[in-house]
């Protein structure tokens, strides 16, 4: 064993999610690229970024977040989407590619609600002003997001099936599974969130109410989908437009939620740190983690998300009971190959914020990281 794998026990044993053996528990987290076509159609340069993960010795692949429907789901321009068959056929194009590395490839459904960069015409739960601005980096601006309006019924169910639409393309398209964004504030977490849902109807109010948009996709998902497909659903406490949003009840309602999440029956839950460190957002006072408790309470596979390159975290996290898996973003974007320098005993590229702004584009990253030293 080569000494930098003797920091991270654990990491390289194999592991089984619905059927699928994955050969290590190492996960490529959701990060929005904005270098799609225009039309939201996947380019040649994704499939290059998406393949050297694969290459590289990642077990699973999530993607940036696509939209589900043309209606209002867009979060930012030249995000890729698996509405039109256009799209269906630009994904497929590249699961052939990472499939080919015995990595598991997962579409991470996105809905944006009110925090839209890409239409001044946002849809939310409640017709509330989002906190934050806009990011620059994502293509769609500064200063502050749009007022939305109100989702009726109708829209509800809209936003629904686009949901489960777009996962019956994610099959047709070649990945293996979805993830259920239901994290870092956009639509199905504008929801689950108190100030931003004021709702008095049947999507509104109780733990249960607010779940209810996400469990009606996941059981939308599941009557549809094969046995062997996987469903995530990935939540947060924090949200990119509030990053140090803390749920005011703390373990309390880390516990309400994730007993509804147990009756959905995901596949598997990811736990986002949208601050970069697990120990800081996931921890309660209790010595719980939001992370333990999805394992304790839903009993599923937990992926865990947040600074987990470095080795006493990630022993923490793994070791410790916390999660099953790990999932890297920032450090994954500087070492597509982070797995397989682990295992040579190899050093890692340090990650430097100019390789996603100004611009959170793949050539934009490429081009810093050509330009090396940082």
């Amino acid at each position: 064993m080569h000494s930098n794998e003797q920091h991270f026990p654990g990491i390289f044993e194999p592991f089984e999610l619905r059927g699928h053996r994955l050969q290590n528990r190492l996960v490529v987290t959701p990060m929005s690229r904005v270098s799609a076509t225009p039309e939201g159609v996947p380019t040649s340069l994704m499939q290059t970024y998406y393949e050297a993960f694969a290459k590289g010795g990642f077990s699973m692949i999530i993607t940036e977040g696509v939209y589900t429907d043309s209606v209002a789901a867009q979060a930012y321009p030249l995000q890729p989407g698996l509405v039109t068959p256009a799209q269906t056929q630009g994904w497929w194009q590249i699961t052939q590619k990472v499939k080919q590395h015995g990595t598991l490839f997962i579409a991470q459904l996105m809905h944006a609600g009110a925090i839209s960069q890409h239409t001044q015409h946002t849809q939310a739960p409640s017709a509330i002003q989002p906190l934050g601005h806009k990011m620059p980096e994502y293509g769609g601006g500064d200063g502050p997001f749009p007022l939305p309006r109100a989702m009726t019924p109708e829209d509800i169910a809209t936003a629904r099936q686009g949901f489960i639409s777009a996962a019956q393309q994610a099959k047709a398209a070649g990945f293996d599974g979805v993830e259920i964004h239901a994290a870092n504030g956009y639509l199905p977490d504008q929801f689950l969130t108190d100030y931003t849902n004021t709702r008095q109807d049947a999507y509104g109010g109780t733990m249960a109410n607010r779940f209810r948009i996400i469990a009606e996709i996941i059981a939308g998902i599941r009557a549809v989908a094969p046995a062997t497909f996987i469903i995530g659903l990935r939540l947060s406490e924090g949200k990119v437009n509030h990053l140090h949003y803390r749920w005011p009840g703390g373990a309390a309602t880390a516990r309400a939620l994730l007993a509804e999440v147990a009756q959905a029956q995901p596949d598997y839950v990811h736990i986002a740190a949208e601050l970069g460190n697990w120990r800081r957002e996931c921890l309660y006072d209790d010595g719980t983690s939001f992370t333990s408790l999805a394992k304790e309470i839903v009993q599923v596979p937990v992926i865990a998300n947040g600074g987990l390159h470095q080795p006493a975290l990630a022993r923490e996290v793994l070791t410790g009971g916390h999660a099953d898996l790990l999932a890297l973003g920032k450090a994954a974007i500087a070492n597509p190959d982070w797995p397989a320098r682990i295992q040579r005993g190899e050093s890692t590229l340090p990650f430097h914020p100019g390789m996603i702004k100004p611009s959170a584009g793949i050539a934009h990253t490429w081009q810093v990281m050509a330009a090396q030293p940082l």
